[in-house]
């Protein structure tokens, strides 16, 4: 192996150790409509006057310059390369590289082989998006360009999360190839719109968090207020949603629901005292529960506890 070159502040510098570490694994992503196969995930290094004659492959192969310089020719069209670009040989891409003859040149190199595949039950988001970027690969331009939305920063994240097999690091693997095509593919973002993103009902999201955090909060002391906060919108603004989603209860009493029916299930699974069922959801004593209790199914917590009991 040649002689690398001793920068410290190489940010890379580690993945020499073990360069086929990644290529040990077997990585297929499914994304969307495609199945991707990483067939080379490595860092290598060109030393000064080495060349890879013309060749092509039959997959695509993304290859970011992270330090030194040198050249690329795509088809039969030269190009300077030098550290922070990138460029992309599709299948069919006759290409040649070579390193400067007085520096020596590091690439990043990521090689998959990318099969479309239908599937059933896809989140079409994802799906299109997936479309969208396979398409912008299918017509890259035969010339390199800035890695300006930092691509090469997933080699070494992909890497480090391998080397110390982080939790989860294939998930992560995974993610840091879809993110690598799909920062590669911004590079040479025109303008152009994008496919759209699923939108959110805002009223609906709003109510229905409203009462997830109502119903996680019972018992604690909730206001109109407090929870509108979490919203970051006013109390106001929270009495129109739950109008818009023709919640005719007022607050109090949506609040008073949702404690009385955490009263009754602790009353069906437990013989805790009633004062102590009142105080663990959120009623200020078990005169105020019976008093409510009874209002609302004609009965006290005790009945319907020796009911439930002779029903069970």
């Amino acid at each position: 192996m040649m002689e690398r070159r001793a920068v410290s502040s190489f940010p890379y510098e580690a993945m020499f150790e073990k360069q086929d570490m990644l290529e040990r694994l077997e990585i297929i992503v499914s994304w969307g409509h495609y199945d991707i196969r990483v067939l080379r995930f490595h860092l290598t290094s060109f030393e000064p006057g080495k060349y890879i004659d013309f060749h092509n492959h039959a997959e695509f192969e993304f290859h970011f310059i992270p330090r030194g310089k040198g050249r690329v020719i795509l088809e039969d069209s030269p190009f300077s390369l030098s550290e922070g670009m990138f460029y992309l040989t599709g299948p069919g891409v006759m290409h040649y590289q070579e390193a400067s003859a007085d520096e020596a040149m590091d690439e990043l190199c990521l090689h998959v082989d990318i099969v479309q595949k239908r599937r059933e039950d896809v989140d079409p988001w994802e799906a299109a998006e997936a479309e969208e970027c396979m398409e912008k690969l299918r017509h890259w331009p035969l010339k390199p360009t800035l890695d300006t939305h930092h691509a090469m920063h997933c080699f070494l994240e992909a890497y480090e999360a391998a080397d110390k097999k982080y939790r989860g690091f294939y998930t992560s693997i995974k993610q840091a190839v879809i993110s690598i095509l799909l920062k590669a593919a911004r590079a040479w973002d025109s303008g152009d719109t994008a496919a759209e993103a699923p939108v959110r009902d805002m009223v609906e999201h709003r109510y229905q968090y409203a009462i997830q955090y109502i119903e996680a909060n019972y018992n604690n002391n909730l206001t109109l207020e407090n929870v509108a906060e979490q919203l970051n919108i006013s109390a106001r603004q929270l009495q129109r949603v739950f109008r818009s989603m023709n919640e005719s209860r007022p607050f109090s009493k949506i609040v008073e629901d949702i404690r009385l029916s955490a009263v009754c299930r602790k009353l069906e699974e437990s013989s805790l005292p009633i004062e102590q069922v009142a105080q663990s959801e959120g009623f200020s004593n078990a005169t105020y529960l019976h008093s409510v209790f009874r209002r609302r199914f004609g009965m006290t917590p005790a009945s319907y506890r020796k009911l439930k009991q002779t029903i069970n």
